[in-house]
């Protein structure tokens, strides 16, 4: 071999080894790649199948147009050969979970704002009416009681009566009360247990019709219904209220009084008594100014925003501060044990949350909490509501101040040594050159983390 060809040799590049990321992305760009985005996009259109679904047995259409053009969308720009494409692929997981977790409880929160939804204003207009209308039946002093039996005739729930004064014998539907003939049904001990042409409910089998038994109301009369009261009794009843279509209202059969739409979701008189319960509707800015006027509403509601921004405000100021002079008292050259001792430091961010609150609620006992016996005293930590306070700002700052404890002494090696040293040449104290040097430099560093921190705290 002579020298040229070694010479030749030597001066061929070296290729190295695909890394893991580029061999990552050769296996998936395959058929394995292939097979594993059609399942995912199975799985993500099977998902918004279902969606669609039930948001249009809701009525929302909007919502699910909105879904099924995403859909599309998704499925054409990872199965349509488009190069312009590319740069979708890789934004489009992003912006999914962007939306389904902040755009989407924003806009949820924001719209509900100014909404009454609320205890009592939780359904639809159409659901209020026939809650009101179901609720106003009442049993009248002279009404009948019927024994009663649940069956089923081609599967389909129904009610078997008997008049406890005449005994004549019945069966209810939704479309009303048919007599039967006596012969056909077998009452033993004021109980019916059999009825040609129907099967009984029994046993374990009552649990399962429960509950579509109670919300099975039996047209009697003009102005009378029948509904079970458990599983062998049934009452008639009568409504308080009826209802006008026309009008939209709702009329007291006794006193005459007469409901009419108030606009804030609810049926009610001249005077304001009102028939619950309400409906969802919008109100504008009336929730927000209710905190201003309303004294019953802005002054819990102060009490709770200033504790909110106190505790958080509290939180981060002190678990910076722990975390910053910690990490300037370990960031001494020559320090024995350094790296010991930060670890130790750091151990209280490594122990999950939830077994650091139950560790300290033992801690903070008032009769056998190792820090009332430490102190001599019998402060109670958990009970007491300033107490409470303190409590949870105590945990929360040890659960806290390592994580500022590693910002800052990251912070703190990226500080050039050039400018203290500068700065303790021009005869600066310690004071000042943590003052005019190192602090500001630090603040640069970790002044978006405070403010995560803080709204992470909120």
């Amino acid at each position: 071999m002579t020298s040229a060809s070694i010479a030749a040799q030597s001066a061929e590049p070296v290729i190295p080894p695909p890394s893991l990321i580029a061999r990552a992305v050769g296996f998936f760009s395959g058929t394995v790649g292939l097979i594993i985005k059609l399942v995912l996009l199975g799985a993500v259109n099977a998902l918004a199948v279902w969606a669609i679904g039930v948001l249009l047995a809701d009525d929302k259409w909007i919502a699910a147009l909105v879904i099924g053009g995403a859909t599309l969308l998704i499925d054409a720009v990872y199965l349509v050969p488009d190069r312009r494409f590319i740069p979708l692929k890789f934004l489009i997981p992003g912006t999914v979970f962007l939306v389904a977790f902040v755009v989407v409880p924003i806009v949820s929160n924001v719209n509900i704002a100014f909404t009454n939804w609320s205890t009592g204003h939780n359904l639809s207009k159409e659901e209020a009416i026939g809650a009101i209308q179901e609720t106003s039946l009442v049993a009248p002093a002279d009404g009948k009681t019927y024994t009663a039996a649940p069956a089923t005739k081609d599967g389909e729930l129904v009610l078997l009566l008997a008049d406890d004064v005449t005994g004549t014998p019945y069966v209810g539907t939704e479309d009303g009360l048919e007599a039967l003939p006596p012969e056909d049904v077998t009452i033993q001990v004021g109980t019916i247990t059999a009825a040609e042409g129907y099967e009984l409910v029994q046993g374990a089998d009552l649990a399962g019709v429960d509950a579509e038994l109670a919300a099975l109301v039996i047209p009697a009369g003009e102005d009378s219904f029948v509904r079970a009261e458990g599983l062998t009794l049934a009452i008639e009843l009568e409504p308080t209220l009826t209802y006008d279509e026309t009008t939209d209202t709702f009329t007291n059969i006794e006193t005459g009084a007469v409901f009419t739409d108030n606009g804030d979701g609810s049926y009610a008189v001249a005077t304001g008594e009102a028939i619950e319960p309400g409906w969802k509707t919008y109100v504008g800015f009336e929730n927000f100014s209710t905190i201003l006027t309303d004294p019953l509403v802005r002054q819990p509601f102060l009490r709770v925003f200033v504790w909110t921004f106190s505790y958080a405000l509290l939180s981060v100021l002190i678990q910076f501060v722990i975390g910053l002079f910690l990490a300037i008292s370990l960031n001494k050259p020559g320090l024995k044990l350094q790296r010991v001792q930060r670890a130790l430091l750091v151990l209280p961010f490594a122990v999950p949350a939830f077994l650091a609150v139950l560790v300290w609620r033992g801690l903070l006992n008032d009769e056998f909490g190792v820090v009332n016996e430490a102190l001599g005293t019998s402060i109670p930590w958990l009970f007491d509501p300033t107490w409470a306070k303190v409590s949870a700002l105590l945990v929360n700052i040890w659960i806290g101040f390592p994580y500022w404890f590693l910002v800052c002494t990251a912070a703190l090696q990226a500080v050039p040594e050039e400018l203290t040293e500068a700065a303790r040449v021009d005869g600066a104290g310690r004071f000042q050159v943590f003052k005019r040097v190192t602090l500001p430099l630090l603040l640069v560093a970790s002044a978006p983390l405070l403010i995560a921190s803080f709204a992470f705290n909120f």
